[in-house]
């Protein structure tokens, strides 16, 4: 593979890891932001992963999947093989094998029958990379929440309840592999990510920072701050005070209220420090495992009366970490 994972230190079940890859070299836990096309235009050179998303609606078959062209309406026909090459020609450090997705609520025989064709799927991507020395092809496996199907991390943050959720994490991650990275596709949460990672995650991806911004909601170590309410049409306190972005350095939450009521680049200063929020998040996961003190100091932020949600408790517990500091008695 064209990737050397190493692992500097451990809490536990989590650890915090140097992954170096061809075009760049970063820290785990890592969350990584989703981009579009535009990226290409920009002529982007650090490292960054090639994945592709479909509707649910497709209609998937043995030979691929047929789904609406975004440009004309017209079927279009993606096989495993042309997916391997389009990303081959991207050149994108990781690259991603296409699965068949089902939704984690789905229940029945159409559970195991896309965990299979997957898989054979899996094996005709191998066959058609033609850069194994310079790109690293993932495998995705899907499952559901079944624990008899389900041994890898993809197909989740589907609308599976939260305790599943956590489950099927840290089934999968005391299954894979010690000496890869583990990529838990479609999580964005800040608190998702922190129970992941104790868990054993190392990887993740989601649209939900830029998205909520768009909605004017920004991160912050409490959980969200909404700038379209009214209290913020005087506040002049930054978004998070203890924040060191451009954003916070430089406007107030009564002007970023003005933007995002009624121009674009209010979400856009809010979306800037919203990914500035979860890459701070995936450095301070990194330093806080590697020096013995994981998850206290997001949970007491996060939940300051110690309401921590039942679901994130049991998690930990599984995961070997006493968080009875940061819960009520």
């Amino acid at each position: 593979m064209a990737l050397r994972f190493e692992v500097l230190g451990r809490f536990n079940r989590a650890r915090a890891a140097q992954l170096t890859l061809p075009h760049f070299a970063c820290q785990t836990p890592l969350f990584m932001p989703v981009g579009t096309q535009g990226i290409f235009y920009t002529q982007w050179h650090f490292a960054y992963i090639f994945q592709v998303s479909l509707l649910h609606l497709a209609d998937i078959t043995e030979k691929g999947v047929t789904f609406q062209s975004p440009v004309d309406g017209k079927p279009m026909l993606l096989t495993p093989e042309e997916s391997i090459q389009i990303q081959n020609r991207i050149g994108a450090d990781i690259i991603m094998a296409l699965d068949d997705v089902v939704r984690t609520t789905i229940t029945g025989p159409r559970i195991e029958e896309a965990m299979y064709r997957t898989l054979r799927w899996v094996d005709r991507c191998i066959a058609a990379h033609k850069r194994p020395h310079e790109q690293n092809l993932f495998g995705i496996v899907q499952g559901g929440l079944d624990p008899v199907l389900r041994y890898a991390i993809g197909g989740l943050a589907g609308g599976e309840d939260k305790d599943s959720f956590w489950r099927v994490v840290a089934q999968c991650t005391a299954a894979l592999p010690e000496d890869k990275p583990r990529y838990v596709m479609g999580v964005g949460y800040p608190l998702d990510i922190v129970v992941c990672s104790a868990l054993g995650a190392d990887m993740y991806d989601c649209v939900y920072p830029t998205r909520t911004a768009r909605f004017g909601t920004a991160l912050v170590p409490e959980g969200v701050l909404k700038l379209k309410h009214n209290a913020m049409v005087n506040d002049t306190r930054p978004i998070d005070p203890t924040c060191a972005c451009m954003v916070c350095k430089n406007y107030t939450r009564a002007y970023i209220h003005c933007l995002v009521t009624k121009d674009a680049m209010g979400s856009q200063l809010l979306s800037y420090h919203n990914l500035y929020y979860m890459l701070q998040l995936s450095r301070n996961l990194h330093s806080s495992i590697v020096e013995g003190r994981f998850v206290c100091d997001f949970l007491q932020k996060m939940f300051p009366k110690g309401d921590v949600p039942e679901w994130v408790c049991n998690a930990m517990d599984v995961a070997g970490i006493d968080i009875s500091s940061c819960c009520s008695s």
